[in-house]
């Protein structure tokens, strides 16, 4: 019996078989009668299930199932399987539904998918545990990876309809949810070749976690729409001209702007304004290629484009010789277009295209009935056990597995050769040692040194795209519990873990021969009340520990006369009592709402320095009450995707403040002359802003300057208008607001 009724049910069923036939016809006319059937029922069971509830947004709940089977069909192109596994995927944990039943409906296969989208239903009562919900989920998640990659790739389409919907839930929810996308989703999508599922994450993303910096993207680049489509159309012209001479057979020749998150990341690592981000648009040249001739193509097409722009030596990028290990293939180059600006210029074919877009699905499916294995199957293959290395590690807490993850097989990568040309890739920042372990596990133990490019160099020497490296071994291992910082990768990291554990275990069965012969020469019983006295006396923690000492010459056994130490009378321990001590917090009453709490304890984190107006959250701190940081801390994500069951929700009081909160300010420009003075007039007389320090310098480069303000404000807006008048100064002076 539905919830709803009369005509408001009728609008809602109307509205659900709409949705239903959209996902039929974006799944094509060649789907088998048998699966269409078991679709069709799928459907069915999912909305007897999720009857009656609603979203956050008040939505019907099966609406949610429903974006994410056709954002798996329609955006990734995925088949029936995964549009039945889409439309079931929160029936087992939200309804009485067992995966016994989905087995018995749908099949193991789809119960295996299933059980992978299950979440973990995880209760934490204490916030200090060292384990967050958020970790445990994804190392569930990562688990099934090897399994079958349908998993991952709906647990992509539910993350990015949630995202698009984030709207409806509360402010302390958008930050959390936002900054885990950011942190592990987006970087997973990139890793799998979702490029159009990336950059849309990343993009809602920052439209939540720092709105007033994505509306101002958003608003310069609809500003400048007119202009650039412009300029597009003029770089494009002449190429189109020289191109239909060709035989080449192109499909699309068009301008894109970048993301929104990627324009925001250039201006905060070049440390520049919108307007000096030159590549704000890429121009992508798609041709329609046989598989054979796709590469010569390309490079056809570049060929013509520098004919008639003049590229940049340092930028080509060739991910057709050697893809990247998600699967990516395309020529990047950038030129030199009309009014001297520089042009980033994409060449890829029509199946390169769809890739870029569809990440692995489309590759698969591009080579379905082909048996070959090419280089992206290999590459992938390669991630696959590396990923599988990294979660083999138990000693590794759900956190420090996120963030090994995170690093080691999402980052960016370089790729390296042997000696004999095999191709190994490392991620950004990758040693010699990782790259001897990445050769097999025996090399990497036995490391003494490396020849990078022909030259000796140590085992921390960080490797650079294009390097030729050969290892240096010797027979012993060499592996120490130093090395752990001399390396970047999760599977070198894991495999010196394993050797070290196996090395303490060995070292203290000799520590224990060593002992018994002790024991046995000095007439002494070796018992356990024995080797406890003697554990107490050299103030070792553990027998384990005691013996590797012994073993290792720690302790010199030699030294050791058992009667001495046996016979010596135990000390009584002297109980005290001391007085609880009381941890005093900082804490500034009044002008945050901590929740709905006026009262909590909390200080302003210093590596944010938070002005009231600027978006902010607390983080619930051990032993130090409550720390307030900015939404756009540097900390921020890594704290809300980690911890995100110790984030509260935050914000000022709008009644005034009367307390002056530190700001720190950088200035840089041209040195010209009395620019200090005109600075200082601003600060001190004109804004009537008290400062703490005041450091300018001339800087290497002749004719410039750069300074650092530590000043007293009132508040955000307070802060922007003193940056607005230092800028007014010189019209080559750049003022930025520094974290600390």
């Amino acid at each position: 019996m539905p919830l709803l009724e009369g005509e408001t049910y009728e609008i809602y069923r109307t509205e659900l078989l709409k949705r239903y036939k959209h996902l039929l016809r974006s799944l094509g006319k060649d789907v088998p009668r048998e699966k269409l059937n078991q679709l069709r029922e799928a459907f069915d069971l999912a909305a007897r299930s999720h009857e009656g509830m609603v979203r956050k947004s008040g939505e019907p709940y099966i609406f949610h199932p429903l974006a994410v089977a056709q954002i798996a069909v329609g955006e990734l192109g995925l088949g029936p399987t995964s549009a039945i596994c889409a439309l079931l995927h929160d029936v087992v944990e939200d309804t009485e539904i067992t995966l016994e039943d989905i087995e018995h409906r749908f099949g193991a296969k789809v119960a295996s998918i299933i059980d992978g989208l299950t979440k973990i239903s995880t209760v934490f009562d204490n916030v200090d545990k060292e384990h967050s919900i958020q970790a445990e989920n994804f190392k569930k998640m990562l688990l099934t990876l090897g399994e079958d990659l349908r998993v991952i790739l709906i647990k992509l389409c539910d993350r990015l309809h949630n995202m698009r919907t984030l709207g409806s839930v509360s402010e302390n929810t958008k930050l959390k949810i936002a900054s885990e996308t950011t942190y592990i989703y987006a970087p997973l999508a990139h890793r799998l070749g979702l490029n159009a599922i990336k950059s849309e994450m990343e993009d809602l993303a920052l439209k939540f976690t720092e709105p007033e910096l994505y509306r101002e993207i958003s608003r310069k680049l609809a500003e400048t729409k007119i202009a650039r489509q412009r300029y597009i159309r003029e770089f494009i012209e002449p190429l189109k001209s020289e191109l239909e001479k060709t035989d080449l057979k192109i499909v699309e020749i068009k301008g894109r702007p970048k993301s929104i998150f990627g324009i925001a990341r250039k201006m905060k690592v070049q440390e520049i304004p919108f307007e000096e981000v030159y590549d704000v648009f890429a121009i992508r040249v798609i041709i329609d290629s046989p598989l054979f001739l796709e590469k010569a193509d390309c490079w056809k097409v570049y060929s013509i484009i520098t004919d008639q722009y003049r590229s940049h030596g340092n930028r080509l990028r060739d991910w057709l010789s050697q893809p990247k290990s998600n699967g990516y293939e395309a020529l990047h180059a950038t030129v030199l277009g009309p009014k001297g600006r520089w042009v980033e210029v994409q060449i890829r074919s029509k199946r390169m295209n769809d890739v870029a877009e569809r990440g692995l699905a489309a590759h698969w499916r591009y080579k379905e009935g082909d048996s070959s294995t090419t280089p992206q199957d290999q590459a992938f293959e390669n991630w696959l056990a590396n990923v599988k290395d990294t979660l083999e590690n138990h000693d590794l807490s759900a956190l420090e597995l996120v963030s090994e993850f995170r690093f080691s097989l999402l980052g960016e990568e370089i790729y390296l050769f042997t000696p004999k040309g095999d191709v190994k890739n490392l991620p950004l920042g990758g040693t010699a040692l990782d790259f001897a372990f990445a050769v097999h596990s025996q090399v990497g133990l036995h490391t003494i040194g490396a020849k990078v490019n022909n030259k000796l160099v140590s085992i921390n020497h960080v490797l650079k795209n294009g390097d030729i490296v050969e290892i240096l071994t010797t027979q012993k291992p060499r592996a120490n519990a130093g090395w752990l910082d001399q390396v970047k990768t999760g599977k070198a990291r894991s495999k010196i873990r394993e050797y070290l554990k196996l090395e303490k275990t060995r070292m203290a069965g000799l520590g224990k021969e060593m002992m018994e012969r002790k024991f046995k020469s000095q007439n002494e019983v070796l018992n356990d009340k024995n080797i406890q006295r003697l554990i107490k006396h050299f103030q070792t923690a553990t027998v384990a520990e005691f013996y590797h000492k012994i073993a290792n010459g720690d302790i010199k056994s030699d030294k050791i006369h058992l009667k001495e130490i046996l016979q010596k009378p135990a000390v009584a321990k002297k109980e005290t009592t001391k007085a609880p001590v009381k941890k005093q917090v900082a804490k500034s009453k009044g002008l945050i709402v901590i929740g709905d709490d006026y009262e909590m304890s909390y200080n302003l984190a210093k590596c944010c320095n938070p002005l009231p107006g600027d978006p902010i959250f607390g983080f619930i701190t051990v032993g130090e009450g409550v720390k307030i940081h900015r939404t756009n801390c540097p900390n921020a994500q890594r704290l809300m995707s980690q911890y995100g069951y110790r984030i509260i929700a935050a914000s000022w009081r709008t009644d005034g403040y009367e307390k002056p909160f530190e700001a720190i300010l950088s200035v840089s420009g041209i040195d010209d002359v009395g620019i200090v003075s005109k600075i200082t007039d601003i600060i001190s007389k004109d804004m009537e802003v008290n400062m703490r320090s005041i450091n300018i310098q001339a800087k290497e480069i002749e004719g410039t300057f750069e300074g650092r303000l530590e000043v007293l404000l009132h508040s955000k807006a307070h802060l922007d208008l003193l940056m607005e008048k230092i800028q007014a100064t010189h019209q080559y002076i750049q003022v930025k607001r520094l974290d600390a």
